[in-house]
């Protein structure tokens, strides 16, 4: 626990305001019981109830949607006015309860990563001295879909520029965190007091390494020819479905590049709760080696524009960084049978009789 501290005060005592981050560390030094999987879903519900209990009226009006609502699937990524109550709109004690919110399903890296995104915004308003569209750290919404029931069928999400996380739950289970976006503009911060913070480096440097690691044979497979794609593929507005197979897949790898491609899945991954990511990479291991792909766009060293991808029977992920010179990243997870819950809310309304 008190490595654990330490390093969560060395790797965001640039990023974070100092009120978030004293919160944040007195919680995890107040967390001495490991939680078990299936209290993941509880401690979710009891933190949305405590953050809805905590809003006016009209806040209130603002964050709750029906769970059938169509605004539910309008997930998006740019800087934009969204549906639910705006950071701007809490007051120091709502936010604090709503960083609770997101904490309970999200690691601490995930969390960090999650709020030194926002963060971000400051940084590209200083870049841009309004010539961009606006940029504001605190134009980041909280929607609650339904009612947050322990044993309940709803979900919630907290969504604003590069920031987009999806969460659903389905009769006191987690059955759902895609699709899921992070992005990072810039990269990699080159100026001022935050010069070095790289929100999203572990996973341009993973990809990149597994794919330098391609030998001749392999990088003919591996690594394709063309430029890389402009963004992902998969974005706003596209049901998750397969894509064609591209690339090499993890049956040809050695062992260490089969390390690279575990190490890579698993930073992703693990930005959720560990009893969430743990299911999801015992699903990934279970499929077929020849199942899981890997593919490379655009150049080889930093600085140029370079696209990634991994695919396998149940999800893609999709990495994109050319634009601003190769210095402003997208990420996205999409669950090509479960995006927003849908294969678990159809089995539930199948079994489970609801009246009109």
């Amino acid at each position: 626990m008190l490595k654990c501290l330490r390093d969560l005060r060395r790797v965001n005592q640039k990023s974070l305001p100092s009120p978030l981050l004293a919160f944040i560390l007195l919680a995890f030094a107040a967390s001495g019981a490991p939680v078990r999987a299936h209290d993941v879903a509880a401690e979710m519900a009891e933190a949305a109830q405590v953050f809805l209990r905590a809003l006016s009226p009209e806040q209130k009006a603002l964050a709750v949607y029906e769970v059938k609502d169509a605004e539910r699937l309008k997930w998006h990524f740019v800087p934009r006015e969204r549906r639910g109550v705006p950071l701007k709109a809490l007051d120091a004690g709502q936010r604090h309860l709503l960083y609770r919110l997101l904490s309970s399903g999200l690691s601490h890296r995930g969390f960090f990563k999650a709020t030194t995104i926002m963060s971000l915004e400051t940084i590209l308003r200083d870049l841009e001295q309004g010539r961009g569209p606006v940029r504001d750290p605190e134009l980041y919404y909280v929607t609650i879909f339904g009612d947050p029931a322990a044993r309940g069928v709803w979900g919630w999400r907290v969504e604003g520029h590069h920031l987009s996380l999806n969460f659903t739950l389905v009769n006191g289970s987690v059955a759902a965190t895609a699709p899921a976006m992070m992005g990072s503009n810039p990269a990699e911060v080159r100026d001022g007091p935050q010069r070095g913070l790289r929100v999203l480096g572990r996973e341009e440097d993973l990809g990149r390494a597994l794919a330098k690691s391609l030998d001749d044979t392999q990088r003919r497979q591996g690594i394709l020819p063309g430029s890389a794609p402009a963004d992902i593929i998969l974005g706003p507005g596209r049901k998750a479905e397969p894509l064609k197979p591209m690339g090499i897949n993890m049956a040809q790898l050695s062992p260490e590049q089969r390390g690279l491609l575990k190490e890579l899945l698993n930073e992703y991954v693990r930005r959720y709760r560990a009893e969430v990511a743990d299911e999801t990479l015992k699903e990934i291991a279970s499929a077929s080696p020849e199942n899981l792909w890997f593919a490379w766009l655009g150049g080889l060293e930093k600085g140029q524009g370079h696209y990634y991808r991994v695919q396998g029977p149940t999800f893609i992920l999709e990495y994109d960084n050319t634009q601003n010179n190769a210095n402003h990243i997208h990420t996205t997870w999409r669950d090509l049978k479960n995006d927003f819950g849908e294969d678990a809310l159809r089995r539930h309304y199948e079994e489970t009789p609801h009246p009109h």
